[in-house]
């Protein structure tokens, strides 16, 4: 355990070292992500601008679930960033480095693409969170820091399992997929009450592919929306299940990678 936490701190020390020598880059990747954001937050308030309510939702309470959605995506992004996984270990054969090495294949991996960065996300979204959930009244509860932390592991869990097992495809094939950028625009999905799709989309977004766990659902919770209150409760159970799908993919992939060609 201290092995591994020492080598996730040399590594953020190593990001930063590089990063800040140019200084104006890292700035520019912060103030992209949060234009990103605030893009999104902005498509909220357009549609408030016609309806009252979404789907029996409040403004107030949409934006504080765009709030938490935000806040296990950022950690996602920061520690598991595989976007270019197969190009990089893959058809380049990094893969081969990476495997003599004595810390877990995948762990490496994960610390090698980190994006310290993307961890502001995570503080605009409590701070979004904090905004509306005073302008709706909700009570802090001694309960509420500690659900808080459950939740967003867990929904960094469903996260770094869906996209594990996808990004385990490229030991299959040298070519890169095109299903990952599919799975992030329905990811986004998540960040809208689910009772506004239909239900053929809400099954999909349920059971299937679990992104309405990494939003709707636990945020909920901290609503009082005592209908969605057992889904919330159940975010940690999916989170260690796709988890482990995620992981089993992984090494079946690995077991599989001959190395990188001549």
């Amino acid at each position: 355990m201290f092995y591994y936490l020492g080598l996730i701190v040399e590594y953020f020390k190593n990001y930063m070292k590089t990063r800040l020598t140019y200084r104006a880059d890292f700035w520019v990747e912060v103030i992209s992500d949060l234009l990103f954001q605030a893009t999104n937050f902005i498509f909220i308030l357009v549609v408030f601008m016609h309806t009252d309510s979404l789907g029996g939702w409040s403004q107030s309470e949409v934006i504080f679930v765009y709030g938490f959605f935000m806040v296990p995506y950022a950690v996602f992004s920061c520690f598991v960033n595989m976007w270019n996984f197969s190009e990089r270990y893959i058809v380049k054969g990094e893969m081969d480095r990476v495997l003599t090495r004595p810390a877990h294949h995948l762990f490496q991996i994960f610390l090698e693409n980190i994006d310290p960065p993307a961890l502001i996300g995570a503080v605009v979204g409590m701070i979004i969170m904090g905004i509306s959930g005073g302008q709706l009244g909700l009570p802090f509860e001694w309960w509420t820091i500690p659900a808080l932390i459950i939740l967003t592991l867990s929904a960094v869990a469903i996260y770094t399992g869906i996209y594990t097992a996808l990004t385990s495809l490229s030991f299959y094939s040298d070519a890169p997929t095109g299903i990952l950028p599919l799975m992030f625009n329905i990811q986004n999905y998540g960040r809208y009450p689910v009772t506004i799709y239909n239900r053929t989309i809400q099954v999909l977004l349920t059971w299937v592919i679990p992104f309405a766990f990494v939003g709707i659902y636990p945020a909920a919770l901290f609503l009082q929306r005592e209908e969605m209150t057992s889904m919330a409760l159940l975010t940690p159970v999916m989170g260690g299940i796709f988890l482990a799908i995620g992981l089993l993919a992984w090494n079946m992939g690995v077991k599989r990678y001959k190395g990188a060609g001549s």
